[in-house]
């Protein structure tokens, strides 16, 4: 990328900066997930690795420490959201006809957690207007990921900025996208969790807005990313393509605002699409009136930009 100086990033409240206590909520969430995950491995290394196991002194702590550390994380990563901030406007990050599936239109947390900054993050499904995407099936749904209209798509800077983050080798591995799978996708998930948060999000960009936000693009086409760490974006250049690594149901962007650059610790940002077409549920559709708009579950939407086809 050319080392020009990134366009400010356009904002609906005066002040970007997050409220104190959402940011404190953030950094104890994070605490508590990874002390979480430090006492399992340690407590599972005892027991597995040749020794005397857990030191018998310790063994009446090891239960409630646990306890305590499993209902703390859950309340945070369930409740504690603190005061909504007021909401950033980007640009468009996909092409062609999409849709929402996990989307903060509908419920906040999107995602059903506040965890990794995901609050007010959206999944975007590209949804062709001739069918071409699989359906959610009973059975089956291990399908390779060449079989979506969604791999391989460009993904867009929704704004300029700075990569500060650029992770691309993770597998595309096949779809989860049934009920026969989903049991298989929750248990993969808890195990990407207790590891850590990169193996959720997949390849990644995580691009510094400079004003106290940072964009996190994830679940990206293994090799496909255009950019890395010290490259300056701006709005509509190719960051990478959409793809299917992480904690992923089928090929899809994840995208999310959050406050810091590592979604470990980061609290998310509302943000709404500028320049982006809506479908109406009776059909026809309606350009945003500047204020920006997020597409509600399973709704459809485009937005036209320049040629970026994909590689």
């Amino acid at each position: 990328m050319s080392p020009r100086t990134p366009p400010p990033l356009r904002t609906t409240g005066s002040a970007p900066a997050l409220p104190g206590r959402v940011r404190a909520l953030a950094r104890l969430r994070g605490t508590a997930n990874r002390g979480l995950c430090l006492l399992v491995v340690v407590l599972v290394a005892l027991e597995v690795l040749p020794g005397p196991g857990v030191p018998r002194a310790l063994e009446p702590l090891v239960a409630p420490a646990l306890v305590v550390l499993v209902v703390l994380v859950v309340v945070l990563t369930v409740f504690g959201g603190g005061p909504r901030p007021p909401a950033r406007l980007i640009g468009p990050v996909v092409t062609g006809r999409w849709q929402a599936l996990s989307t903060p239109a509908d419920r906040v947390p999107s995602h059903g957690t506040h965890g990794y900054g995901q609050t007010y993050a959206v999944d975007l499904l590209a949804d062709p207007a001739d069918g071409s995407r699989p359906p959610f099936s009973v059975g089956g749904g291990l399908l390779p990921p060449q079989r979506f209209p969604a791999f391989g798509q460009p993904v867009l800077a929704g704004a300029g900025g700075r990569v500060v983050r650029a992770s691309g080798r993770a597998r595309d591995h096949r779809s989860r996208n049934s009920w026969l799978a989903l049991p298989y996708l929750l248990a993969e998930g808890a195990l990407r969790d207790l590891v850590s948060w990169r193996l959720v999000v997949g390849n990644h960009v995580v691009v510094d807005h400079g004003d106290g936000s940072f964009a996190c693009y994830a679940h990206l086409r293994r090799g496909s990313l255009r950019v890395r760490p010290g490259d300056v974006v701006a709005a509509g250049d190719v960051l990478g393509e959409c793809g299917n690594s992480g904690n992923s149901s089928e090929p899809h962007l994840h995208l999310q605002l959050m406050d810091r650059p590592s979604p470990a610790l980061a609290a998310g940002i509302p943000f709404a699409f500028t320049g982006t077409v809506l479908e109406a549920p009776e059909g026809g559709a309606g350009q945003d009136d500047g204020r920006g708009v997020v597409p509600g579950r399973g709704q459809r939407f485009s937005a036209v930009t320049g040629d970026v086809s994909p590689r």
